[in-house]
């Protein structure tokens, strides 16, 4: 009789990973426990713990993988027919249309009141979209489209931003959220990346609305 081929743990990972997004977009985070993943997969609660420290951390990296495995950066970055300021506000209609991540997003929110896994998210947007992001505004002001002597500075506020509106790091109600939006976008303005206009606003209203389908104020 032939014995079952054994997995590797980078094998478990990789499957615990797929099976938990499966059933985050179809459960929903909160409602999907370690042992339904693990049921999926075929393995042990100890399997999980082997690879993963906790659902929160698991969760942190599956967005992760996510972002890479359709990184907007990356199908953005060859497109001739767009100068640099096109590219950036064509790269926040990709981020935001790329439903199963930003659905996941809006449910991994509440992990990031553990302290550990908001470190981790910190320190991961530095090192991967602070680079991304210098190297597209210097793309925009070497052509012009984007009026600036701040892309460093730009390169490093624009993964911070995302923190300062999510409730559970700073808790708000949508309105202050929304307001808190309209800031940043007459900030960036004024610092010579002019983004707000009728699609981003439109972007922004769904991304506010998703928010008010989870309860209204968050906190």
């Amino acid at each position: 009789m032939t014995r079952p081929v054994k997995k590797t743990p980078e094998q478990w990972k990789k499957e615990i990973l797929n099976a938990a997004q499966t059933l985050f977009i179809s459960k929903g985070y909160e409602e999907t426990s370690i042992s339904d993943i693990m049921e999926m997969v075929g393995g042990a609660k100890g399997m999980f713990y082997r690879c993963f420290q906790s659902k929160e951390e698991m969760m942190y990296i599956l967005g992760n993988q996510m972002f890479f495995e359709n990184n907007p950066f990356e199908v953005i970055k060859n497109r001739t027919d767009l100068n640099g300021l096109q590219k950036v506000k064509e790269l926040l209609f990709i981020n935001q249309s790329d439903t199963k991540r930003n659905h996941l997003n809006l449910q991994a929110i509440p992990i990031l009141k553990d302290p550990r896994i908001l470190v981790a998210a910190v320190e991961a947007n530095k090192r991967v979209l602070t680079p991304l992001w210098f190297e597209l505004l210097e793309e925009g002001r070497k052509d012009g489209s984007i009026k600036t002597e701040y892309t460093k500075e730009l390169s490093e506020l624009l993964p911070l931003i995302n923190f300062w509106l999510i409730p559970s790091v700073y808790p708000a109600t949508v309105e202050e959220i929304y307001h808190k939006y309209f800031f940043v976008m007459e900030v960036l303005s004024k610092m010579g990346l002019p983004l707000l206009d009728e699609e981003t606003k439109a972007l922004a209203e769904k991304f506010l609305s998703d928010i008010a389908a989870k309860g209204g104020e968050l906190e």
